[in-house]
């Protein structure tokens, strides 16, 4: 396929995908005024209802002029020679594959970080703040920017500089090495994420002795889940919103809470909301995602080895002198509406083993706490409590509030 052909086949793509995603959006949009299901009906009162409405819709059009801002500035990027501008910088410093590859990533990077800047501050103090979401200080919010950036530069530069050298010093089987080493990437984040990752962050701290330790550890021991590593980790620092999360392996498993979701829940109710994280452990799903996970690398590794050393590839973006960098980028933009069918497969099966930790949740200790806990959830988060069916479809990861409740009440 010619150069030119391909450049369209990339704007084609972008162009779609952004209608397609706003199409989506405006679905959903119109149900934001949907009536509630009975189910649901003691949520909000009126007033946390018409306010959780206004919350969807400041979102919505926030999504449309960020999105819309991030495809003009792509496809500009692509029609005014953008990616060859930064390819003859990069080459003016150095002609090293390796240095090369992560000066060229590193400089479109941090452009990105930068017009991206506005839009992530707007988000943060104006939409979640106005809402009484955001708990972020300005310092926080700088200090968790440069961490984030920090991270990247050392883990996603250090994984493309390993990438370039299997593929300069192995030939067509690169893809073999780099499926193994992000496999071995991929589990140590899973074992060591929160030991490693997480207090660059936060500050977690073990749950202090007391009534629903003990509650907690009661139903571990009677579902025979070993269970040593129970933290609480300070997510008011940054938002009022709640979560908890079950992550490792082995003697690396630990439950991690957020202190909002104590201060928001009852014991019952947070010993529910574990229940459910333990039925992901016991369902064996943390092991389905990981496999489901490499499968989909593995795939995609070799269908990139297929086309890398085409050099239309690099063409089709622009840059002029063909190389592994460009190429990558090249394929990224080609292979995305693969990522997106691949995506809608995950979202499927995480639907489906929300279900099943749900079901493990109310054999296991009860189906009313869960219920009252989600419901609680819901509301301090003003979640969209009536999304449209195509959009739960493509973008939800969870089933939505109400079709669990009906699921735990089957």
């Amino acid at each position: 396929m010619e150069k030119n052909t391909l450049f369209y086949v990339i704007l084609a793509i972008l162009v779609t995908q952004y209608l397609a995603h706003q199409f989506l959006e405006y679905l959903n949009a119109k149900r934001f005024q949907s009536t509630l299901p009975p189910e649901l009906a003691d949520v909000f009162d009126e007033n946390e209802y018409r306010k959780s409405q206004q919350y969807k819709r400041a979102n919505y059009k926030f999504g449309l002029i960020s999105d819309g801002f991030s495809l003009v500035l792509t496809v500009c990027f692509l029609v005014l020679g953008g990616f060859e501008w930064v390819d003859r910088l990069t080459r003016s410093i150095t002609e090293d594959t390796i240095p090369m590859a992560l000066l060229f990533f590193g400089i479109i990077m941090f452009g990105s970080a930068l017009l991206g800047l506005p839009f992530s501050y707007y988000k943060t103090f104006v939409i979640e703040g106005e809402y009484g979401f955001n708990k972020t200080t300005k310092s926080t919010f700088l200090s968790d920017k440069i961490k984030g950036t920090l991270l990247t530069l050392v883990l996603g530069g250090g994984m493309l500089a390993l990438f370039i050298l299997f593929y300069i010093s192995t030939g067509r089987n690169f893809w073999i090495y780099m499926w193994v080493a992000v496999g071995v990437f991929i589990l140590f984040i899973n074992l060591f994420y929160s030991r490693l990752i997480v207090p660059l962050f936060n500050k977690q701290t073990p749950l202090e002795e007391g009534s629903l330790k003990k509650s907690i550890e009661d139903y571990a021991k009677k579902v025979g889940f070993e269970l040593q590593n129970i933290f609480v980790i300070d997510g008011s620092k940054r938002s009022t919103k709640a979560n908890a999360y079950f992550s490792g392996f082995g003697k690396e498993k630990r439950i991690t809470l957020f202190d909002t979701l104590i201060n928001d829940l009852n014991e019952d109710e947070i010993v529910a909301v574990l229940a459910h994280e333990v039925g992901h452990y016991k369902r064996k799903h943390i092991i389905a995602n990981l496999f489901a996970s490499l499968f989909t690398t593995g795939v995609t590794l070799f269908i990139l080895s297929l086309f890398i050393n085409h050099p239309e590839i690099s063409l089709a973006i622009g840059v002029s002198t063909p190389s592994f960098h460009a190429a990558l980028v090249g394929f990224a933009l080609l292979y995305s509406p693969i990522s997106e069918i691949t995506g809608l497969i995950m979202n499927y099966l995480s639907r489906r083993f929300e279900f099943q930790a749900d079901n493990f949740a109310k054999r296991t200790f009860a189906a009313s706490p869960l219920i009252s806990s989600l419901k609680k959830l819901s509301k301090k988060s003003l979640s969209n409590l009536t999304p449209h069916p195509a959009y739960v479809f493509v973008h939800y990861s969870h089933p939505p509030l109400i079709e669990r409740i009906r699921n735990l009440k089957a």
